[in-house]
């Protein structure tokens, strides 16, 4: 597959420096991406220092395309004067009265005092710690935050908006995602309502709060969500190694060093994103791991069993017109099952795919009825899945269609 690109940009992950990973995080590409798995890293270092950062480049395009400029346009064309917060409007003979500002107070309200500054510390020799940020999921202590802020870590405090202090460890680390589960031991503590992020739209309010420098606890800040389905791919400060991070929320709700892990909500009150990265080439691009992600290694930490991603065993191509075309499909949205390398098989033996009966230059049309696409790609349509949960594919073969029942797997460690 070609990957579509654009002028490189300045790009900076937030949070503690990572150093040696657990031995859970395997940073590789599942193996239902459209390529295989890269090299891993050594270690990693990045995020909030009491010192200079150095960025790394932001690669994007990896699968739906090159990362859209944000234009925003003020031509808008109406009778109507604009109205600032807080001022009348008169709709259909009556009035309301349109307050953003106090919609955002009373989210604030709700969801702030469940936000926690989540501290670091390491005993390798380039020494070192940080801060980062984090949300309680449920009150007897559980807590999502950014892999890449607990990672390397010897020992992690947690301080509650309440400012008391608890030491932590860490529960899981996402094989998948730059997400970590943390665990205090406590009880009867504030949570955060999570949200839905699927249904998101542009335009809409996003607030993001967390602990920037690792000083200014429970900052607010807002905007709007910009984009969704991002993909890019980013690095920590300090370290030339880099992964990809796909389906991400865009927003130009500020975010600061020491903001990773924190959430991102709606005018509601509701969690729909974990902030993650911002843009260092331009103001007013961050990025946040969209809720939904997070949903399934939530329930199964508090099943209490380890966390791991589904997978389907195939590797392939998003369907575009070109590919249809150079390709002779039938169809021209989709995702083709095949392989660039000829020494991996596009199907892998004994895989959930194969005992559906799938093989190369078959052409996945849709799962569970969403039609993959530019916008739906397919492995952030089988990410929300657990292990062992059953997903119906709409295939194209030659001419035909059909449809296979197919019982996710769990994602096998990776070498490398």
């Amino acid at each position: 597959m070609t990957e579509r690109g654009s002028e490189p940009v300045e790009y900076q992950r937030y949070g503690p420096p990572a150093g040696e990973r657990p031995s859970e995080w395997q940073s590789v590409a599942p193996a239902w991406s459209t390529r295989p798995p890269a090299a891993r890293p050594e270690s990693r270092e990045g995020g909030q220092r009491l010192g200079p950062v150095v960025a790394v480049a932001l690669v994007v395009g990896i699968v739906s395309g090159a990362l859209s400029s944000v234009a925003v346009s003020n031509m808008l064309h109406s009778t109507a004067s604009p109205t600032a917060a807080g001022a009348l409007t008169s709709i259909s003979g009556g009035s309301i009265r349109i307050d953003e500002s106090s919609a955002v107070i009373e989210s604030v309200k709700k969801v702030a005092p469940a936000v926690v500054t989540i501290s670091s510390s390491s005993g390798s020799p380039a020494g070192g710690g940080g801060v980062g940020s984090g949300f309680v999921f449920d009150a007897r202590g559980w807590i999502l935050t950014n892999r890449h802020v607990v990672s390397g870590a010897d020992a992690l405090s947690v301080r509650l908006n309440d400012t008391r202090v608890f030491p932590a460890t860490i529960y899981g680390i996402d094989t998948l995602t730059d997400l970590a589960i943390v665990k205090i031991d406590a009880g009867g503590l504030p949570v955060a309502q999570l949200g839905v992020s699927s249904g998101l739209q542009q335009g809409q309010q996003a607030i993001a709060i967390g602990n920037p420098l690792g000083t200014f606890e429970n900052s607010v800040t807002t905007g709007v969500v910009s984009g969704l389905g991002r993909q890019i791919t980013a690095g920590d400060a300090g370290n030339q190694s880099a992964e990809q991070l796909n389906n991400l929320i865009q927003t130009d709700a500020a975010i600061n060093p020491g903001n990773s892990g924190g959430p991102l909500i709606d005018s509601g009150g509701h969690v729909i994103g974990i902030n993650t990265a911002v843009s260092q080439n331009a103001q007013g691009i961050g990025f946040a791991i969209p809720i939904d992600v997070a949903k399934p290694i939530i329930a199964q930490a508090l099943a209490g069993k380890p966390l791991a991603r589904p997978w389907i065993g195939v590797f392939y191509q998003p369907v575009t017109k070109q590919l249809a075309a150079s390709e002779h499909l039938s169809v021209d949205y989709g995702a083709l099952i095949g392989s660039s390398d000829p020494s991996s098989a596009a199907v892998f033996p004994g895989s959930p795919a194969a005992a559906a009966g799938l093989r190369a230059g078959d052409v996945i049309l849709s799962v569970d009825g969403q039609r993959i696409d530019g916008d739906h790609d397919l492995s952030t349509q089988i990410l929300p899945h657990l292990p062992g949960d059953e997903i119906t594919l709409k295939v194209q073969r030659g001419t035909a269609s059909f449809q296979a029942k197919v019982k996710l797997g769990t994602l096998p460690p990776q070498n490398g």
